[in-house]
């Protein structure tokens, strides 16, 4: 390093600095924006510095001058100044900590004064190389910087990003550092108020010592909030405070259905407020087409939607999370993959885990309220995440064949399961009238056996993936082979029933006329009040995941299923005898095929309903006919006897 000298002095930088420099400026970061959060981000901390020397002593040049980062933009000279009254640089400070690339200062003094300050917990940079930042959109910074020593001169530290930079007294009366950015020509839009602001807002609106920015007229506003809510002591936070809050971060109108404020320093530090919004969709305003929670370091914006923070079925949670343990790369724009970032991501989720607890339990109406919105979520959680499992399975809400438009959860109905009952009965359906109507149900409401409903396209892939709860097997009551509790009827069977020879030609005609459309036909013992069902054989261990490849898969086609037939129901006692007296009758297959549409429909498997239209208008008008045919012989009987 050369002596000092009065005039101005051209020196090398200290590394191969041509070829970094372009690295630095042109590919570490990938926002070109972010050049303004770095200098912010020194000042900040330079301020930070000088506010600890201060605790020790009073010989400091401006002792009483404000704690504060000013802007300013020149539009005709295409410059910006950003300048501080923090702790300044005297020649040897400016060499050591701009002549060097990946040189921290702020590095140093955390080095030096040791872990237990509270003053650390704002020292942001720390990598050394945010200031180069600037030349993504500068030809030429200009730093002018008068330490806090008082027997210290002040000194310009120049340069163009190439392999030089100049150092040279200046004049410099009042404490701190001032960098100015001669603009590139393609960095023209930087040259505007208006637009500095915006990118202080998004990146470092909760820097804890003000930013005034100076407008056209040369007066200046500060444009930071500084207090960051999620830094505060939750017990000290009003619930409006948290519902502003959480308005300002989304653009919901709504205020949120609940939030959670954490601060944790081990095992990881951690300070968080996560908001659970009222409804899915909210609206035009919502500008965040991303999901993620807002990444702070130091209360400076990291990312804006991270996806990594929580599991991806609780991407409908909202947030913002700082620590300053982060794992973050060299341009601090992205987090490494660490097991520190792990355990936050454990930490934040098992926090949602236990606000949705709490909520179930304490809040029952507000949950449901939850589960109407977000329910689906949870859903995809079980089925995809087996870790959390043991978590969420407490958190399913149903409806049921005893809740009625209540929900039920998987405790509460293996609480009122009968004592010869060992597992939980579910039937899947395209929605909740069609599940009701199912005809898997006949025997259960018949024995007064809870079935849950389950009309979520994710419910099949859930129930594929998760065979058990709460001790118990889940079933499903589409199963051929389905072992039932031997108890008796609730009433009295019919009389009339279809006898085994008659069953079986008519069995016979549903195989002649579907084809290989089922892959068989067989009495149903189960069946009370439905005509027919379609069943799964024993070993089709993929049918709950069937209607979630309707929607997803091109082409699909139904799988076969068995056709179960009810020897008890009228409509089939008349098929059987249709089939005995007329077996040429056109009726007889034009039913057939109704009755296995009408199956394909309840199950939701139907590919085009469309094409019963011609089918139906035929039963219809043979239907017609036959009562206009049963009322004109009535009248003619009538005249007769007149």
């Amino acid at each position: 390093m050369p002596e000092p000298s009065g005039g101005a002095e051209t020196l090398e930088y200290r590394t191969e600095v041509k070829q970094l420099l372009d690295i630095l400026a042109h590919s570490l970061y990938t926002d070109r924006e972010i050049f303004l959060r770095e200098l912010i981000s020194n000042a900040s901390d330079a301020l930070n510095r000088v506010q600890f020397e201060m605790l020790t002593t009073q010989d400091v040049v401006d002792p009483e001058r404000e704690l504060a980062i000013h802007l300013s933009v020149d539009a005709e000279a295409q410059t910006i100044t950003i300048a501080d009254s923090g702790i300044g640089m005297n020649r040897e400070e400016l060499a050591e900590n701009l002549g060097t690339i990946a040189h921290s200062g702020a590095r140093t003094f955390l080095q030096n004064v040791g872990a237990g300050e509270n003053a650390l917990e704002e020292i942001i940079g720390q990598f050394g190389v945010g200031f180069y930042s600037a030349f993504m959109a500068a030809s030429e910074v200009t730093v002018t910087s008068r330490s806090y020593r008082p027997g210290d001169q002040a000194w310009t530290w120049r340069s163009q990003g190439d392999s030089r930079y100049t150092l040279e007294p200046a004049d410099k009366a009042d404490r701190g550092t001032t960098v100015t950015i001669k603009l590139k020509e393609d960095a023209a839009e930087f040259a505007n108020a208006w637009r500095l602001e915006q990118i202080v807002k998004k990146h470092s609106d909760y820097v804890s010592f003000p930013i005034y920015l100076a407008g056209e007229d040369g007066e200046e506003k500060v444009i930071n909030r500084r207090t960051a809510l999620w830094r505060q002591s939750p017990g000290s936070v009003s619930d409006e405070e948290y519902a502003e809050f959480y308005r300002q971060l989304t653009y919901d109108t709504a205020d949120p259905l609940a939030h959670m404020h954490m601060v944790t320093d081990a095992p990881v530090n951690l300070r968080a407020v996560l908001f659970i919004p009222a409804k899915r969709e909210r609206g035009a305003l919502h500008l965040r087409p991303e999901h993620g929670l807002r990444l702070y370091s130091r209360k400076i914006l990291i990312q804006e939607a991270n996806k990594d923070l929580l599991p991806d079925y609780y991407r409908f949670v909202d947030g913002v999370v700082d620590s300053e343990d982060l794992p973050l790369n060299v341009s601090r724009e992205t987090v490494q993959s660490s097991p520190l970032l792990r355990q936050m991501r454990r930490a934040l989720a098992g926090r949602v885990n236990r606000e949705l607890k709490t909520l179930a339990d304490e809040k029952p109406e507000l949950y449901v309220q939850f589960w109407s919105e977000f329910g689906v979520f949870l859903k995809e959680g079980v089925a995809v995440d087996p870790g959390s499992r043991e978590a969420l399975v407490p958190l399913l809400r149903f409806r049921s064949t005893h809740s009625g438009d209540e929900l039920t959860s998987l405790a509460d109905y293996v609480s009122r399961m009968r004592p010869d009952q060992d597992v939980i009965y579910y039937v899947l359906g395209e929605d909740y009238a069609s599940v009701a109507r199912s005809p898997h149900l006949d025997y259960f409401r018949a024995h007064d056996i809870e079935v849950l409903y389950l009309a979520d396209p994710v419910d099949g892939y859930m129930t594929a993936m998760l065979h058990e709860a709460e001790g118990k097997r889940l079933q499903n009551v589409d199963d051929a082979g389905l072992k039932l509790p031997e108890t008796p009827p609730a009433e009295e069977e019919s009389a009339a029933q279809v006898e085994s020879e008659a069953f079986d030609a008519l069995a016979e005609r549903f195989k002649a006329t579907l084809g290989d459309r089922v892959l068989g036909v067989q009495a149903s013992k189960q069946l009370v009040t439905s005509p027919c069902r379609l069943v799964s054989p024993e070993d089709d261990f993929d049918r709950d995941l069937e209607r979630l490849r309707r929607l997803m898969e091109e082409g699909y086609e139904a799988p076969k299923k068995l056709l179960e037939l009810n020897p008890r129901h009228p409509m089939l006692v008349d098929l059987a005898q249709m089939v005995e007296a007329s077996p040429d009758d056109p009726l007889i297959d034009a039913a057939i095929e109704q009755l296995f549409d009408n199956a394909l429909l309840l199950e939701g498997l139907h590919a085009n309903p469309v094409d019963m239209v011609e089918r139906i208008q035929m039963l219809m008008a043979a239907a017609v006919a036959a009562k206009g045919g049963a009322h004109d012989a009535g009248s003619q009987e009538e005249e007769g006897a007149v």
